[in-house]
């Protein structure tokens, strides 16, 4: 890792230093939960001002690479997973987006619903008014921490044999593939939006009432291009990075 800062350059110094501070966080130059050098220390290193220092380790708390602990120092905070989505063509599942990050996927099924069936769900499933949908919800893990509360809809008929036993610490994905023979392999439409954390969901997630949470909308569709399911996810925007 660098300690030479460029005076000249247009991009503040402030910002530099968090670039450096942050690739060796990616680079697993700071071991996560490590404490980093203290401000006088980091000031000393690049040559920059204790108003610098501060205010790019301000920001890195911000985007959540560190966390300061009163009276103990600042600390690299634990990895965020990294999943990548992409609208066609390349559906990543949890666990395999879990296990290319090296961590352990798990998950614990909350729910399993027969529900009555919404107006969006009508017309992806081409179900007609008075037929249900399958509700599966689940909490998905990392290492044994909450990222995200899964939320599944399947058109009932089709899918009421499905299992909730077999789908704790399970891969829905491979589960779907084994049992029905259908695999997700591409989404019709997606999208992602900042929402606010109900009390129901900060106590299955681990986190405060109102913090914010990356709510994604996806429609799946199998190998035969035929509607599977309907994804309504809600995940942990501090334990979690999309990367397009």
């Amino acid at each position: 890792m660098s300690t030479h800062l460029n005076d000249g350059s247009l991009t503040p110094l402030y910002q530099q230093l968090m670039e450096e501070i942050k690739v060796g966080i990616l680079n697993n130059e700071y071991v996560p939960g490590e404490k980093i050098l203290s401000e006088m220390e980091l000031s000393e290193l690049y040559h920059v001002s204790r108003i610098t220092v501060r205010r790019a380790i301000e920001e890195l708390c911000t985007e959540g690479y560190l966390v300061k602990q009163q009276g103990k120092g600042t600390f690299v905070n634990p990895r965020k997973m990294s999943r990548k989505i992409e609208q066609m063509g390349d559906v990543m599942g949890f666990s395999e987006a879990c296990r290319a990050c090296g961590m352990v996927p798990g998950a614990k099924v909350l729910t399993v619903q027969r529900c009555p069936v919404r107006a969006d769900e009508k017309r992806f499933f081409s179900l007609d008014s008075e037929e249900n949908v399958l509700y599966l919800q689940r909490v998905r893990t990392a290492d044994g921490e909450p990222i995200m509360i899964e939320n599944s809809f399947f058109p009932y008929n089709a899918f009421k044999s499905l299992n909730p036993n077999e789908l704790n610490d399970a891969s829905l994905f491979k589960y779907l593939k084994n049992t029905f023979g259908r695999t997700p392999t591409s989404t019709s439409q997606t999208t992602l939006e900042i929402v606010r954390a109900s009390t129901e969901l900060a106590t299955y997630l681990d986190i405060i009432t109102g913090d914010p949470l990356f709510y994604m909308n996806a429609y799946f569709l199998d190998q035969n291009k035929e509607p599977l399911l309907i994804g309504r996810q809600y995940i942990v925007g501090s334990r979690f990075v999309f990367n397009f």
